[in-house]
């Protein structure tokens, strides 16, 4: 199989909105290479926004969720042959300039996963106080796990190589996939790195996390982590 370079994924639900500005960003700062949305059976133009852009569109046929939106870009990317993907949000948050930050960042290192952390840019602006308190508690609860500190583990701005490809196309976090990918990294003795990366407001509609769901949030991902340190997956790689 040959082997190729990057490849930037957008998942997107019910983004038409922001998506086709997205898309156009990502091309003027990285003219030449291929943006891939993957539409999670959206009810609104999320798709002919994305294509008229200039992306190409994995339509998926059924609603999965933010998981499995990024697991079907992975597995694509991977069957593709693609050493790097680069995961960038549909509503225009992640700012594209960016993302060569990360891909030198996974070059330079060889770490499988570079997360794009809010938390340290000087300035930056950061999050809700509900989103904001659970940020913290994720912290001290992966700092033990981890075995390091990650600032911004809830991230959507993400980069991976194909070895990180080869594990997620096969089996990824549905619900809550940021923080138990971490996890799931730390099972197979992959190693993460954080760059600091500028968060903007959304371009387009509005986030549908309220407080309440902040709640429920912490708590499924709490269980959702504490199951992923229990599971077993053979020796540990050398």
């Amino acid at each position: 199989m040959r082997i190729l370079d990057l490849l930037i994924i957008i998942p997107a639900f019910n983004e038409e909105g922001a998506v086709g500005t997205v898309v156009a960003e990502v091309n003027a700062v990285l003219p030449g290479v291929p943006v891939l949305v993957i539409d999670d059976c959206s009810g609104d133009a999320t798709a002919a926004a994305a294509r008229s852009a200039g992306a190409r569109v994995l339509a998926l046929p059924t609603h999965l969720g933010l998981g499995g939106c990024v697991q079907a870009g992975y597995k694509l990317a991977f069957e593709l042959g693609y050493e790097f993907v680069i995961r960038v949000d549909g509503d225009g948050q992640h700012d594209p300039h960016d993302i060569p930050g990360i891909l030198a960042k996974l070059k330079q290192t060889g770490c499988q996963m570079v997360i794009g952390s809010r938390y340290l840019v000087d300035g930056g602006k950061f999050t809700s106080p509900a989103r904001g308190a659970g940020i913290v508690l994720f912290r001290l609860v992966l700092w033990p796990i981890l075995g390091k500190w990650v600032s911004d583990p809830t991230s959507g701005f993400v980069g991976v190589n194909r070895e990180a490809l080869a594990v997620f196309s096969k089996s990824f976090p549905l619900e809550y996939p940021e923080i138990e990918a971490l996890v799931v990294l730390k099972r197979k003795a992959f190693q993460f790195e954080e760059v600091p990366c500028n968060i903007r407001p959304r371009k387009a509609g509005r986030s549908s996390i309220t407080a309440m769901k902040s709640i429920s949030y912490i708590v499924h991902v709490l269980l959702g982590v504490f199951v992923n340190i229990l599971k077993y997956d053979g020796p540990r790689r050398r």
